[in-house]
């Protein structure tokens, strides 16, 4: 059985978004771990999380894939609100230790006309100066679509920013509405964006998946989420993508727009594609 899940809100806390996911038949989830407009963090509850890591230990959950703020721009023009990213990185991992073993997912950021090479740099800095030695959680970048001067839209610029960071514990989380929007034609050719990516990044770094249809058409670079069958991929795409080989058994997490019903229904039918 496939790990399904979908965006939940973190307000009440971790083990709150445990009984939700267990609540609409999910067995992952994602959550952003501050204000995703802003930079507000909610307050730690050491006791919340462990009671949160025990009840997805006991329901046998995948791994969840933390998300950071959109806000986080680690590749900003500006010194200021680049340091200021970097501390909201450093202060997010810190706080990921406390669930052990999951995923902390972001956006590497836009050079706003800095250049890809001047941007990289900038993401790779932040990335070494926030990891510690042995950090429980992995960190993963997301596939973009690409717009404007957005780093990641394609795979060489991942590949830039692993390479340089040097830590072999980094992944990749790719997007499915991102990657189309980005040219890679995953609805005709999902084995060939996957050879692809396997020549330039390597599949053993593609850890999860964000499942997304999207409203526009093929290659457009643009970023708008439909939910799964109302858009440009279909659903005989997400079809091959949960019964894929090489992608069976990550967690696959829903940035649809829908709310939980909503997400409960589409969970229920990724499960009823799987062979």
């Amino acid at each position: 059985m496939g790990y399904f899940g979908c965006h939940l809100s973190a307000t009440k806390g971790n083990t709150a978004m445990v009984k939700t996911a267990l609540s609409i038949g999910a067995n992952t989830f994602a959550f952003f771990t501050r204000n995703p407009r802003g930079s507000k963090a909610k307050k730690e509850d050491p006791a919340d999380a462990a009671r949160a890591v025990a009840a997805l230990q006991a329901h046998h959950f995948g791994p969840l894939v933390a998300h950071g703020a959109y806000t986080m721009n680690l590749c900003t023009a500006d010194p200021e609100a680049r340091a200021f990213a970097a501390e909201i990185l450093r202060d997010d991992l810190r706080r990921m230790a406390a669930l052990p073993g999951n995923f902390y997912n972001f956006h590497p950021g836009s050079h706003v006309g800095q250049g890809v090479e001047t941007g990289v740099g900038y993401i790779a800095d932040a990335l070494r100066q926030a990891l510690a030695p042995g950090y429980p959680v992995t960190v993963l970048l997301e596939t973009m679509a690409g717009k404007g001067s957005e780093i990641g839209g394609k795979f060489e610029e991942l590949k830039l920013i692993l390479d340089a960071v040097g830590d072999s514990s980094l992944g990749v989380c790719l997007d499915t509405c991102h990657v189309y929007d980005g040219g890679y034609d995953i609805v005709n050719n999902l084995d060939g964006v996957l050879t692809e990516f396997d020549r330039v990044v390597g599949l053993d770094r593609l850890k999860a998946l964000h499942l997304n249809d999207s409203k526009n058409p093929f290659g457009s670079h643009k970023d708008r989420h439909a939910c799964l069958g109302d858009g440009s991929l279909g659903l005989d795409t997400f079809r091959r993508i949960v019964n894929h080989p090489r992608l069976r058994g990550k967690p696959m997490i829903l940035e649809t727009p829908n709310e939980l019903p909503g997400y409960q229904r589409e969970i229920a039918l990724l499960r009823s594609m799987e062979k």
